[in-house]
């Protein structure tokens, strides 16, 4: 009976299984929004958290610590509300962020998610709708009415456009639950009191209705008794009313006090669910307000409900989670067996598209049908449950009714109702697609196809490819017809969309006769085409398929277009087809390709047969660049006035030096006119690579030379070859190229001047300039005017000197005074000549022949002139020196002559003159030699003063780096410098050079002797200072002895200079003279203290100056000698604090902190540096004045406590430190402080106050040590929530033993908001080691929150195998988990948790393990377990594992469970159990539902059994093998006769059933032979039975068979009696004309489409009306559309 209810029960989880306590589950601390989450809010005494369940995997439930007042999940994401009073927070648990917040001006009382982004909030006044999104608040929707005053707001609800709202409370009033509801509409802003308990909004669908109804059910119990209401809200146009529903509903009698509680609706089958108090549920229709179902589901309260899968989901009191929901397969059968309301189900069946109806809808069908009510049942065959009635058959019954005039035909009303509300089948496609294609109405078909109204098919597309190839395509595309869509493809072009179609779908067709049937259609898309399948991977088709279909329809042009796309690879295994290209486009288009040949695209075709054919089309260029053989390119190569010039030369580049001056010289041989331009240009071009030589010879021997001329002309000016430029001056003059010969011997370098200079000689040139220019180049002027002179052409010299090259006239002057020429001659040359030479050469060449005295006037003359150039005087100054005509005069007046050039030619002359030149011209080197050669050193002494150059000094003095000076020359130039020289200058510039120069040469002695000279005796320089520095710093250097007396006598030199120097060069005492003398007190007590080192003498100089600086600075040097006490008197005394960062230093490293409080306190006085009160304070601590340093800190101060405080601690001066970071509140260093001042509570709080990881390390390790274990828990709180410190926190407990005391810390820590998976971890392995009864409720508790490998790894130390099983479980690992089970099962086996790991395994070799293992300890729960792997197993191996240890008996239940998979083991198996067991009955129940066994070889062994039922399975078997004649035998050997002539009737075999019969006449038993003629009535013929009754005398046992056979005979003639009667009718009124078409609307479509609705629009004309007769070529009288 339970499998007839109409609904389905199905316990999800109990809620205590997952650790959630009982005391926790109720409708103030569970929320249950939606069937995905289930959210718990848990209460312990030590901690608060909230448990979120997953109900889609129970196994995942959520933990965290979260403290609320109320937590509700988002109905479909991992987001949480919290409500805390009147704060409200969002969160996204996946994101782990704040989503929104709020607070409240009120309370809220009750709060729910009205949708996946509002939350309903219900306080005292009234109902807020609070969106997550945007940064809105709450939003005020209505106020409470009175009503819900006083009460327990349960339930609020909105219907989906949230205009209508429903708000429920309960209160208890007089002994019973009263039930208070609010009904808000926001579109009129009303609301209505209403008294209800529960309430619900949904819709529901009305026959003929456009839209659905949206209705509002409510129920309650009052005093007077419990209604379900349901009224229509919103009522849409055109939709029928709906009549308000009122039922009663039922409560039995042990529920008096029940009441609704919740109710929920599903929009599939327009049910409502209302759940009671007590656990009862009631299902009702929401169209009838029928009650279908009512039972009891629980026995405790259900206290909250959520809609889920078109049912209801729920959780009692005890924490079962229970769903409810309509059995589809029950539902129907369940109404009509129980209420008896067909229409109900009829209706329900329909509009669920529910089974159990099916036979019902069959008959009403027929009877509609029966009684002529046809569009009725078209309708309703339309809208049959599962489509039963839309089959074939259907379509053919209805097409074939005639329609009432002004009506739907029944056809049409039956596409009408599917097209309304479904699709079309294929069959239905199809038959509606005929008509409507053959109205033209196209339109419709598309627009139903948009709307996928109907099913596409092959046959569908090749109904609407005639119509419309588009159209088809798309029909194709949605049926998967590759092969038509290709087809469309082609006819339609989109060539482009095949191979990418094809290849998506993965259909190759035949793609060449493809291509052909598209290349005869269009060629150019046939190319792109073939391009596309070409350029697949791998292709296609090949290129030479695509080449063989192009050609065979002469496309020249696509053939091309498709080869150069496809042979861009240029690669040699195409060279055929490149040659295929390139010869049909020279047959057929020569410039096409020629324009391939110039882009070199192919490097591998037939090039000597494609050379042939470019030849003989006219391409001789492209010709010449594919023929090798040189004899080709001579032939083709003189046709240069059809090829390309520029290209021509170029290919000369390609050929060998040989063939490129063959292929010239055969050009030249053959039109030298023609083409000399073009020898000439490529011999230019490839000199280098010809070589000019060959390229002269060429043209030599064909006398060419105009060629050669300009050949040579292109290149001599590039050409170093000295025969190149003489060949060209050849050619040029033999050309009368004279300008040309003149340009190249001036501008050219490369010529063989001698050989050119003798050529030009030899060639008597009219014109000379030439030879001139040759000559002038190359230096030949002496020749060239020899030349010129003897053969008469004097001329030319003087054009040579004034218009060619004036600056040769020296030269030339030369070259006619060596052939005698005449003086006046010259002397009127050089007059004539441009001033443009060079007179010093000039003089130099007459010079050199003694001549010179012809231009002395002519020198007089350029002087009066004025000229500026040197060579002039020079010659002047010569002339007068050698006439010794005032010589003196002209040196020391004129300045324009080369002094150094004179000074040489007058040094063996006159060396007076010589000095008197060089002084002028100040040539320092050539007056030293000339002096010291000479002994002028008086001269020379007075030169050197005057000129002030410390060089030349040195040079006199000491010499150069080459020649040192003659020590005997340089002491009588001293003696002639200090005696004379020196006394007589007068300038102190000249002194002090002098000064230097004796420095700078290192003459010390000499250098007094000569400051002597000047300073102590009565001179102008006696009082000079720096002469006086001079002398004291010589002595210091030379004469240390003789420094005391220059000081006592001299006073104008600079004191704190020379001290210096003198300290630096050991004279102390000197230096403090100095200082003492000048009173620089504080310089001369330095040197007393840094360099005599005496500090007594510095206390007594101190003493006698008493100034500041003296005493600080003998306090620094006090400190220094680390005589701290007298350093600081001495500072105190100078009243001196900047050096107290040394002092500092010092004192403290000595220890002498009492001397240093008084320097400091002296210091603090004058400056304000943190660094002396930081001192004065720890110097305090150091000598415990403690008093003084609290003083001082509570006064003002700019001391660095905190770190004198580091200091004092670090020092131990634990009191100290604890006053200074008490002063800057430290309270890190101070919980320090105090805990080694063993103050321990005060150090926690300070560590508190410092919360310092640090801090808390140090306090609680300390508390620990001192077994403070209270404090130190505090302390280890604030660490164990930070990871890195856990660990060391667990070493340092268990290295001192404290195991409890650890257990306790880390369990406290638990409840923590910071707390962590880590402590979680440690906690579950301290378990393991120390608490192992403790572990399992741990895991259980915490699994989710721990790291399960590490706690994995503990367990298995501590050998503890449950708690191993359960971490396994939760870390899907089931197979350790099986393992460990099967391993250790005295531990950890248990079967209810083994069944559910061992399914979940991925290794199957466990299954059997698994399976072992039990057969060796818990065999009677094998079937148990196998039943469960069942899915998983391989049945064979599991019946050879129980096969080969003789267990099959225990397995029999899993036999039975396994025979639904057929498997030829399994029911071996099974049989050979059940024959053992001698259960025939099982044995055959198994035979006739499972056929995979080995039949023969059963029947075979059961044909031999003693039981005779098994003997009747072997025929049995027999017949199903369709051996029918060994079961026959079987069945008589045993007498089964019954069961014989059921064998013969199913052999279908004549034979056999007469054979069955003779047997039964020859065996005596005419009862069976009548029952024979009964059972095989089909197989036996007529004549035999009436023979075998006959002979035999069975006659009467035959009649009933000839009786039967007579009548069925009448039959058949009276039927074709009546069809021949009607055939003849039908001639008849066709030869009479009756059956002409009519001549109304199309019947099919009616007169306005289908139903209007769909606008199909008006029939076509009569005219148009095709009839039967018409298409089938025979007269008709059907008025059917197309046939029907």
């Amino acid at each position: 009976m339970a499998d007839q209810l109409p609904i389905t029960f199905h316990e999800y989880v109990k809620l205590p299984e997952l650790g959630i306590d009982v005391s926790n589950i109720s409708f103030n601390t569970l929320t249950l929004q939606s069937d995905k989450f289930i959210c718990i809010r848990e209460k312990t005494a030590q901690r608060e958290q909230v448990c979120i369940v997953d109900l889609q995997d129970s196994s995942k439930t959520f933990r965290r610590p979260i403290t609320a007042d109320s937590a509700i999940m988002n109905p479909e994401n991992m987001i949480i509300a919290l409500k805390s009073g009147r704060n409200l927070q969002v969160f996204n648990l996946e994101m782990k962020a704040k989503v929104k917040s709020c607070m409240m001006s009120e309370d809220v009382h009750f709060w729910r998610w009205i949708s996946q982004f509002d939350i309903a909030l219900v306080t005292d006044t009234a109902v807020f709708h609070w969106s997550i999104e945007g940064t809105s608040s709450p939003v005020k929707q209505f106020d409470r009415h009175a009503n819900l005053n006083g009460t327990q707001i349960i339930s609020y609800a909105t219907n989906a456009k949230m205009n209508w709202m429903s708000l429920i409370g309960i209160s208890a009033v007089q002994g019973r639950i009263v039930g208070s509801m609010q009904l808000f509409n926001k579109d009129r802003s009303a609301s209505q009191p209403i008294e209800a308990h529960a309430a619900e909004f949904s819709e529901i669908w009305l026959e003929g209705a456009a839209q659905p109804t949206q209705v509002f059910s409510f129920a309650s119990r009052s005093a007077t008794g419990s209604k379900l209401h349901v009224v229509e809200i919103d009522h849409v146009d055109g939709n029928p009313p709906f009549q308000k529903r009122s039922v009663d509903i039922f409560f039995p009698p042990e529920a008096v006090n029940d009441f609704p509680v919740s109710m929920q609706a599903g929009p599939k089958y327009e049910l409502v669910y209302v759940v009671t108090k007590f656990g009862f549920i009631h299902l009702y229709d929401l169209e009838t307000g029928t009650c279908l179902f009512t039972n009891r589901i629980s026995g405790d309260t259900v206290f909250v409900t959520t809609k889920h899968d078109n049912g209801i989901i729920g959780v009692n009191r005890k924490g079962q989670v229970l769903s409810v929901s309509v059995n589809e397969e029950t539902i129907i059968p369940y109404i009509l067996q129980n209420t008896g309301n067909v229409e109900l189900a009829f209706r329900l069946a329909s509009r669920a598209n529910l089974p159990g109806a099916d036979q019902l809808y069959v008959q009403r069908f027929q009877q509609l049908m029966q009684q002529g009510q046809f569009n009725d049942a078209a309708k309703m065959a339309a809208s049959s449950p599962r489509g039963m009635l839309r089959t074939e058959n259907t379509i053919n019954q209805l097409k074939h009714l005639q329609s009432a005039p002004g009506q739907l035909s029944p056809i049409l009303q039956y596409f009408a109702t599917i097209l309304e509300k479904g699709e079309l089948n294929r069959h239905e496609s199809i038959e509606l697609a005929r008509p409507v294609l053959a109205s033209n109405r196209k339109a419709l078909l598309e627009k139903w196809l948009k709307e996928d109204k109907l099913e596409c098919s092959e046959e569908l597309g090749d109904i609407v490819q005639p119509h419309d190839a588009t159209l088809a395509l798309s029909i194709y595309l949605r049926a998967n017809v590759p092969s038509k869509v290709v087809v469309c493809f082609a006819q339609s072009g989109q060539f482009d969309k095949i191979v990418l179609y094809c290849k998506r779908v993965g259909y190759s067709p035949d793609w060449a006769p493809l291509l052909q049937q598209v290349a005869r259609l269009d060629g150019d898309k046939a190319c792109e085409f073939a391009l596309s399948l070409v350029k697949e991977d791998p292709p296609l088709v090949s290129a030479d398929q695509v080449v063989g279909v192009f050609a065979s329809q002469n496309l020249v042009q696509q053939t091309t277009r498709f080869l150069l796309d496809a042979l861009k690879g240029n690669k040699e295994s195409e060279a055929h087809l490149q040659t295929k290209l390139l010869e049909m486009n020279l047959l057929n288009a020569p410039p096409v390709a020629d324009a391939i040949l110039g882009n070199n695209m192919f490097s591998y075709f037939d090039r000597p047969y494609i050379a042939q054919l470019a030849e003989k089309a006219g391409l001789y260029q492209r010709a010449l660049e594919l023929y090798d053989n040189l004899d080709d390119i001579k032939r083709v190569a003189v046709h240069t006035e059809v090829v390309n010039g520029e290209w021509l030369i170029n290919y000369f580049g390609n050929l060998s030096v040989e063939d490129s001056l063959a292929v010239l010289r055969q050009m030249l041989e053959h039109n030298a006119a023609q083409n000399l331009q073009i020898v000439v240009q490529a011999a230019i071009k490839y000199s280098d690579l010809l070589g000019p030589q060959k390229i002269i010879d060429m043209f030599e021997d064909n006398r060419c030379s105009e060629g050669l001329y300009y050949y040579l002309g292109s290149v001599v000016n590039v050409s170093q070859d000295p025969a190149v430029v003489f060949k060209y001056i050849q050619a040029a003059l033999a050309t009368g190229q004279t300008k040309e010969v003149e340009r190249i011997v001036r501008d050219n370098n490369h010529y063989d001047a001698e050989k050119v200079k003798n050529y030009l000689k030899e060639a008597s040139l009219p014109d000379q300039l030439p030879l001139i220019i040759v000559c002038d180049r190359f230096d030949y002027v002496h020749d060239l005017v020899l030349y010129l002179y003897s053969n008469g052409m004097s001329k030319y010299i003087e054009v040579y000197v004034q218009q060619v090259n004036s600056g040769r006239l020296p030269q030339v002057v030369g070259a006619l005074l060596d052939v005698d020429c005449d003086e006046h001659v010259v002397k009127s040359l050089i007059a004539s000549t441009p001033a443009q030479f060079s007179i010093g050469a000039l003089v130099d060449e007459i010079e050199k022949r003694n001549r010179l005295k012809i231009l002395h006037r002519w020198l007089e003359a350029k002087a009066s002139e004025g000229s500026q150039d040197p060579g002039v005087y020079n010659a002047l100054a010569k002339i007068y020196i050698d006439s010794n005509y005032e010589p003196e005069k002209f040196l020391s007046s004129n300045r324009l002559y080369d002094p150094r050039a004179i000074g040489a030619y007058s040094e063996k002359r006159d060396p007076g003159l010589a000095y008197l030149a060089y002084s002028q011209g100040q040539c320092d080197d050539e007056l030293l030699r000339l002096t010291s050669d000479n002994g002028m050193f008086k001269q020379l002494s007075r030169y050197l003063i005057k000129r002030r150059d410390l060089g030349l000094w040195g040079k006199a003095l000491t010499g150069d780096g080459q020649q040192p000076v003659n020590q005997s020359h340089r002491r009588q130039l001293i003696d002639q410098v200090v005696s004379y020289s020196l006394p007589e200058a007068g300038d102190p510039e000249e002194v002090s050079v002098c000064v230097k120069a004796f420095m700078a040469a290192n003459l010390p002695q000499e250098l007094i002797e000569l400051l002597e000279r000047i300073i102590l005796e009565d001179t102008p320089f006696s009082n000079n200072n720096n002469l006086q520095n001079l002398l004291i710093l010589t002595a210091v250097r030379v004469e240390p002895s003789r420094v005391a007396d220059y000081i006592e006598r001299l006073s104008n030199y600079d004191a704190p200079d020379i001290a210096e120097i003198c300290i630096n060069n050991g004279l102390h005492e000197e230096a403090f003279n100095i200082f003492k003398r000048f009173e620089v007190n504080t310089e001369a007590i330095g040197v007393l203290i840094d360099h005599v080192g005496s500090l007594d003498r510095a206390y007594e100089y101190a003493e006698r100056c008493d100034q500041a600086e003296v005493w600080s600075r003998l306090g620094r040097a006090q400190l220094e000698g680390l005589r701290i006490k007298d350093s600081i008197d001495s500072y105190v005394r100078a009243d001196d604090p900047s050096n107290y960062v040394d002092v500092i230093d010092v004192a403290s490293r000595a220890g002498k902190f009492d001397d240093l409080v008084r320097f400091l306190l002296m210091a603090r006085k004058k400056v304000r540096e943190p660094a002396v009160e930081s001192e004065l304070l720890f110097a305090y601590a150091k000598t415990e004045r403690l008093a003084d340093l609290e003083d001082m800190l509570r006064g003002p101060n700019i001391a660095q406590v905190q770190k004198v405080g580091d200091r004092c601690y670090d020092e131990g001066l634990f009191e100290a430190a604890r006053l200074l970071f008490q002063n800057v509140s430290n309270w890190a260093r101070l919980a320090s402080t105090l805990v080694r001042l063993g103050d321990y509570q005060s150090a926690v709080d300070c560590g508190r106050k410092a919360n310092s990881t640090q801090v808390w390390k140090d306090v609680n390790t300390a508390c620990i040590a001192e077994k403070e274990f209270r404090l130190a828990q505090i302390c280890g709180l604030h660490l164990i929530v930070h990871a890195e410190e856990l660990e060391s926190m667990i070493r340092l407990y268990e290295s001192g033993g404290y195991i409890d005391e650890l257990c306790a810390l880390i369990e406290n820590g638990l409840g923590l908001e910071r707390a962590h998976m880590g402590m979680f971890t440690e906690l579950a392995i301290l378990y393991c080691k120390y608490r192992p009864e403790q572990i399992m409720d741990h895991l259980k508790l915490y699994w989710s929150r721990i790291n399960i490998p590490k706690v994995i790894r503990a367990c298995e130390t501590a050998h503890l195998w449950p708690e191993l099983v359960f971490l396994y479980v939760h870390y899907d690992e089931f197979d350790n988990a099986a393992q460990t089970i099967i391993s250790h099962s005295a531990d950890a086996w248990e079967h209810a948790s083994f069944k559910d790991i061992i399914v979940k395994v991925s290794n199957v070799e466990l299954y059997y393990k698994a399976l072992r293992f039990y057969l060796k300890e818990q065999p009677l729960l094998l079937n148990d377990l196998l039943n469960v792997m069942m899915p998983r197993i391989d049945h064979t191996r599991v019946v050879s594992m129980f096969l080969k240890s003789d267990n099959i008996p225990l397995i029999k239940k899993y036999l039975v469970a396994a025979q639904s998979t057929n498997n030829k083991a399994i029911n071996e198996a099974s049989n050979d159990l059940l024959i053992e067991e001698e259960d025939f009955v099982g044995l055959r129940n198994s035979i006739d539902n499972h056929d995979n066994f080995d039949g023969i070889g059963l029947a075979q062994r059961l044909e031999k059994h003693d039981l005779l039922e098994f003997r009747r399975i072997a025929a049995h078997l027999y017949n199903q093998a369709k051996r029918w004649r060994q079961s026959l035998n079987l069945s008589k050997k045993d007498k089964l006769y019954k069961d014989a002539m059921t064998t013969a009737r199913q052999s279908g075999s004549n034979e056999i059933a007469e054979d069955l019969l003779r047997y039964f006449v020859e065996s005596g038993n005419p009862a069976c032979f009548s029952a024979c003629l009964f059972t095989c009535y089909d197989l036996v013929r007529s004549d035999v039975v009436m023979e075998i009754a006959w002979r035999h005398g069975l006659s009467n046992e035959a009649m009933p068979y000839f009786i039967n056979l007579m009548r069925e005979y009448q039959n058949k003639v009276d039927v074709l009696t009546t069809e021949v009667g009607e055939l003849k009718a039908k001639i008849e009124r066709g030869a009479n004309g009756v059956a002409a078409a009519p001549a109304g609307p199309n019947q099919l479509l009616g007169p306005a489409g289908l139903g209007g609705r769909l606008l199909i629009g008006q029939g076509p004309t009569p005219g148009n009306v095709f009839t039967p007769g018409s298409q089938q070529g025979t007269p008709g009288s059907g008025s059917q559309f197309g046939g029907y």
